[in-house]
């Protein structure tokens, strides 16, 4: 049974029944939009859905950051890109969200070099890590793909607004549907759930900034990609990929196929009053029942403010 262990699996295999015929009718974004004089992060660029979220604003003329945590990777996309498109302004900012002080050290710096930010996409994340807590006291997989993001993007707020029109993107998951999450167990560890909670988080965090943000001018959304076969199975038990890769080539999308919900979200015109919305396949779709309730959302906010040691008030949120 070891192999039924991995984390979110039973998410993850009941995703693939679900979305059985996504790959067959996987909208596309078609927006024309260009990018030269805008400046876009993409967060785990180096692979998957966020590389082709990457390559994607690059050839639309963008200066492209590609947030990552491997140095090596990164600047193997990089080059890639570069090379794709002939965009040089394609740059790489080392972060690693299994550590705030990474997180906050990427902000300052991206604060000290940028003058306008136009799309942040918070795309990273991983299917499957030990039990173990990071330096910050932070159950690591809730770290890495919940709270740093979370503080990644409260900490370039200041840079979105001063640059709106702004956009926010959470890559969420249809794993979301199935969380158990609950506010004041937030750092909760469940071998079965914890995929679940993050992606959810991802959701709830999309859902009260929008309303937190009002007339702001960033816009934020959430998006589902689909189930796509990416570098987010490496962490899973190697029976679980053996079922997955069986599956993959038949009900899975491309990561460029993936992508698309992302791009649209972050590129389409006139869709600035569904902030706080969830989209699959290019369009807005009602939420999770979970993700339904107020008082729900507003309670994972503020846990998520205390075990973050983020003041909103003092930063005028």
């Amino acid at each position: 049974m070891e192999w039924f262990l991995g984390a979110g699996i039973l998410s993850i295999l009941a995703a693939i029944i679900l979305d059985v015929f996504n790959k067959f009718k996987s909208s596309r974004c078609h927006s024309t939009i260009c990018l030269v004089g805008k400046t876009v992060i993409v967060t785990g660029a180096n692979t998957g859905i966020g590389y082709e979220t990457a390559l994607d604003f690059a050839r639309r003329g963008a200066r492209v950051i590609l947030a990552c945590r491997d140095e090596q990777k990164a600047e193997v996309a990089r080059e890639k890109i570069i090379q794709a498109t002939q965009n040089q302004n394609v740059v790489v900012r080392l972060i690693d969200f299994a550590s705030l002080e990474s997180v906050r050290e990427f902000a300052k710096e991206t604060i000290k070099t940028e003058k306008r930010l136009d799309i942040l996409v918070n795309n990273a994340g991983v299917g499957d890590l030990p039990n173990v807590l990071t330096e910050d006291g932070l159950q690591i997989l809730m770290q890495v793909n919940y709270f740093g993001p979370v503080l990644l993007t409260l900490l370039l707020l200041d840079l979105l607004k001063k640059t709106r029109p702004s956009r926010i993107v959470n890559v969420s998951s249809l794993a979301a549907k199935w969380a158990r999450l609950e506010p004041e167990h937030l750092n909760h560890w469940s071998k079965l759930l914890i995929y679940s909670n993050s992606k959810l988080g991802n959701l709830l965090f999309t859902i009260k900034l929008a309303s937190v943000l009002g007339n702001f001018g960033v816009s934020v959304f959430s998006v589902h990609p689909g189930i796509v076969k990416t570098e987010i199975m490496r962490t899973l038990p190697r029976l679980v990929r053996k079922v997955i890769d069986f599956f993959a080539g038949i009900f899975m999308k491309s990561a460029e196929e993936g992508a698309q919900t992302s791009l649209y979200v972050s590129l389409e015109q006139g869709i600035e009053h569904l902030s706080g919305r969830h989209f699959e396949e290019c369009n807005v779709v009602p939420t999770y029942s979970t993700a339904q309730d107020p008082d729900f959302v507003n309670a994972v906010w503020n846990k998520t403010m205390e075990l973050l040691e983020y003041e909103t008030e003092s930063r005028n949120l």
